[in-house]
């Protein structure tokens, strides 16, 4: 008679506890359903920085995504600005100089949520020149884009610390836009190009032989520990996300898995950025993804590396990240 009590005793505890535990789904399950998510307005720069918003902007338009997007791509940067400034935009996708540039114009009104793109900065040889190293860019002619900017700030770091002279060692010339690079060959078949995707990768696909013979990033990763060569970025504006963190982090998950998505269907995600004008062609799209390194970086880490790749920048020319350093309220810590 004993067992069989001890028997009953077991079994009320055990149907007390799981019914407890179907309690607490229940009720967390309450908890989510309750959570409103404000209809946020997304604006993306067309190239390498927005590619990772495409797979997000495809399920937002069908009406996929638990957040109501509405997300706009731009060509030019001064509109992204203009969009943040005035509250037009809530997010935005842009490079990580130019963020530091807005956060500093807006005395610290936005905050940079995650890195995106890692550099886009190739080194590509023509037909019959053999281009291993930047070592092999000593005694030759080299034409590239950017100059005052992030690309000759990057590419004069990068000659320094391969013991490279610019002024006696290697010849630059710099085109107003990355178009004109596609026409250097034309007049000076042996020079080498240093581009920015996709611009990279169509210049390899327009010349019989021509290919990505450095890549910019992992020459970066080479010579600095401290820091990463991250050039684009998502922002948020601070009063959107002081009364709308659920709906930010929401955001964050759903593009995780966007630039998740463009690494890993190059077809969907190459179609998708022809269709919204983030690059020309699917095809050069498809080749060119691989080249841009996208990535999906946030926290810790996101703050060592990216803030000093902007210290580099701010040591070339502290205009370039709008005058000062970012303090640390410019790093989203979740």
């Amino acid at each position: 008679m004993k067992k069989i009590l001890s028997l009953l005793l077991v079994l009320v505890f055990v149907f007390s506890f799981a019914a407890c535990g179907g309690n607490t789904d229940t009720e967390s399950s309450l908890v989510q359903q309750s959570v409103s998510y404000k209809d946020t307005n997304v604006y993306v720069l067309s190239g390498p920085t927005g590619i990772g918003a495409a797979n997000l902007k495809d399920k937002a338009d069908k009406g996929e995504t638990e957040v109501n997007y509405n997300i706009t791509i731009v060509a030019q940067p001064d509109e992204v600005v203009a969009k943040i400034s005035n509250g037009e935009a809530d997010i935005a996708a842009i490079a990580t100089n130019l963020a530091a540039n807005l956060y500093n114009k807006t005395n610290g009104k936005i905050t940079i949520l995650a890195v995106n793109t890692l550099g886009v900065l190739n080194v590509v040889s023509p037909n019959g020149v053999e281009i291993n190293s930047l070592a092999d860019l000593k005694g030759k002619k080299v034409y590239t884009t950017g100059q005052g900017s992030n690309p000759e700030y990057i590419i004069n770091y990068l000659l320094e610390k391969n013991n490279i002279d610019k002024e006696k060692d290697i010849t630059i010339e710099y085109k107003a836009e990355g178009s004109e690079l596609l026409t250097v060959w034309a007049t000076d078949p042996t020079a080498v190009i240093i581009a920015p995707e996709p611009v990279a990768t169509t210049l390899t696909v327009q010349n019989e032989g021509a290919k990505i013979a450095v890549n910019l990033t992992e020459e970066w990763n080479k010579v600095s520990e401290d820091s990463s060569l991250m050039m684009g970025c998502v922002v948020v504006r601070n009063e959107f996300l002081n009364e709308n963190k659920a709906t930010v982090d929401k955001f964050l998950e759903e593009y995780k898995a966007s630039v998740e998505a463009a690494q890993n269907d190059l077809d969907t995600t190459s179609a998708l950025c022809e269709t919204y004008g983030i690059v020309a062609k699917a095809a050069i799209a498809k080749k060119a993804i691989p080249n841009c390194n996208l990535c999906f970086v946030t926290g810790d880490e996101m703050k060592t590396k990216l803030s000093g790749y902007l210290k580099v920048l701010f040591d070339a020319d502290n205009t370039s990240v709008g005058g000062k350093l970012p303090a640390d309220d410019f790093y989203y810590a979740g």
